[in-house]
C-alpha cells in the first residue's frame, strides 16, 4: 500500500524559490542581486510604461494623428450548418433577425450574417445570408437545401 509521505509530485517540475539576502555565500547576499545604488536597487521600484531615463519617451514622438479603418470596420456573424442542425426544426427560416429573437446573435451587427460549412445540416429549412462558405454551399446543394443571398439593408 503507498503512503501519502511517499508520493512524488510527477506533473511540473519544482522550481527552487532563488532566496536572498542571505549572505555572501549564497550568491544573492548583500545586494540581493540588484546591483549597486539606483532606482531599481531600492525596495518599491516600479519601472513606468515608456520610460526612458531623461529622455523623451518614444510614445510621445510619434503622431497621434492618421487614418485608422476601425471606425468602417464591419464585423459579420458566422454560424455553422451544424450549429443550425441543432437550434431549427424542419421548415423554419434561418436569418439574421430570427437568431437576434433567438438572443444567439448580437444586436448590432453590420456586417451581415455568414454561413459557414462545419457540420452536417440535415434538417430541411430555408436560409437567408448575406454570405456563404464556397463548401456551405456545395453541402446545400448535395442536400437540396433552399438557401438565398440577401443584401444588407433587407437583412437588418
Amino acid at each position: 500500500m503507498m503512503k501519502l509521505s511517499e508520493l512524488s509530485n510527477t506533473h511540473r517540475p519544482i522550481n527552487k524559490v532563488q532566496r536572498v539576502g542571505r549572505g555572501m555565500g549564497s550568491k544573492r547576499g548583500k545586494t540581493s542581486g540588484r546591483g549597486i545604488k539606483g532606482d531599481k536597487s531600492r525596495r518599491g521600484y516600479q519601472n513606468r510604461f515608456g520610460q526612458e531615463g531623461g529622455r523623451t519617451p518614444l510614445y510621445k514622438k510619434l503622431p497621434t494623428r492618421g487614418f485608422s479603418n476601425a471606425r468602417f470596420k464591419s464585423e459579420v456573424f458566422a454560424i455553422n450548418l451544424g450549429s443550425i442542425e441543432r437550434l431549427f426544426e424542419n421548415g423554419e427560416t434561418v436569418n439574421l433577425l430570427v437568431l437576434q429573437e433567438m438572443g444567439i446573435a448580437p444586436r448590432r451587427i453590420n456586417g451581415g450574417l455568414k454561413i459557414l460549412s462545419h457540420g452536417e445540416l440535415t434538417k430541411k429549412v430555408k436560409i437567408e445570408a448575406t454570405s456563404y462558405s464556397q463548401n456551405a454551399i456545395e453541402k446545400l446543394n448535395s442536400k437540396g437545401i433552399t438557401y438565398q443571398i440577401v443584401q444588407l439593408n433587407e437583412a437588418s
